[in-house]
């Protein structure tokens, strides 16, 4: 365990992916264990040591992966890098329709009610249609890759982080740990179906009380 010291604390270095492709999922929680605090939002319980990483993580990726319903919650905007909304539905997320072409992608299934609606908005190429009644999730990663997408970060919700681990197709889990705790029926950072995945330890940092830790899948 090491502290942060400088303007990122050779986090950039510590953050490193091993090789490419890689998918690395980012995630925050509290000591007991919730995802969100009072708000719902992952934003109520994030701290300066998280946006630290959180920005980094972005700003190394290729891509970011996003489930939908976390687009949605979280009032995702059209970010700098490609995002790639997950979206069984294939309904595309309200702040993200009037992107620029190729700013937003959508990981769907070809049973997905709003298939046409999201190829119009966002136009064929940038709709993936992986599957037919759920997203084939190593199919988008091995599409992803195939389009130039070696690095990359997904920052969840918790049912595409069970998903992606049960499928086999997250390589890291990177999860801060803030200093609270909160009680209540919050959810978890993974969420549905049990899943036993066990995890390698990369690193972990500490800020603050603040622990910032990297988990491999294999």
């Amino acid at each position: 365990m090491r502290t942060l010291t400088g303007p990122d604390g050779g986090l950039r270095e510590i953050y490193a992916v091993p090789r490419t492709p890689w998918l690395r999922v980012n995630m925050i929680s509290t000591i007991d264990g919730a995802a969100t605090g009072d708000t719902g939002l992952t934003g109520s319980i994030n701290n300066a040591p998280d946006k630290v990483v959180f920005d980094l993580l972005r700003e190394l990726a290729d891509a970011v992966i996003v489930g939908a319903g976390t687009a949605r919650a979280e009032g995702y905007p059209p970010l700098a890098k490609p995002t790639v909304v997950v979206s069984r539905s294939g309904r595309v997320p309200e702040k993200m329709r009037n992107a620029e072409p190729g700013r937003v992608l959508l990981a769907t299934c070809s049973a997905a009610a709003g298939l046409a609606e999201a190829r119009r908005t966002l136009g064929d190429e940038h709709v993936l249609v992986l599957g037919s009644h759920r997203v084939d999730l190593a199919a988008m990663k091995a599409t992803l890759v195939d389009r130039g997408y070696a690095d990359l970060l997904c920052e969840g919700g918790p049912h595409l982080l069970r998903d992606l681990l049960d499928q086999g197709v997250a390589d890291e889990v990177a999860c801060t740990w803030v200093p609270r705790l909160v009680a209540g029926l919050r959810p978890r950072i993974t969420d549905g179906p049990p899943v036993d995945v066990h995890l390698r330890l990369h690193s972990l940092v500490e800020e603050d009380g603040t622990l910032l830790g990297r988990w491999f899948t294999h």
